[in-house]
């Protein structure tokens, strides 16, 4: 039983080797996204509130027909 414990362990820690890194990957990606659409917003505002304004207008022409 303590070879399959340790076979577990193991690959367990292959398993969080190989995924820490993406997790890192995907949060830096997450945190340059966040910047750039900030970024946009705070040169755009006008763009912005336009756009949502018309997204918000489809999405209640939508609900409004069930």
């Amino acid at each position: 039983m303590n070879i399959n414990s340790q076979q577990l362990q193991d690959k367990a820690r292959q398993i969080q080797d190989n995924v820490l890194p993406q997790i890192d990957e995907a949060r830096r990606n997450l945190e340059d996204l966040n910047a750039r659409t900030v970024s946009f917003i705070r040169a755009n505002p006008g763009t912005c509130l336009l756009g949502a304004v018309a997204v918000g207008f489809i999405i209640g022409r939508i609900a409004s027909r069930r």
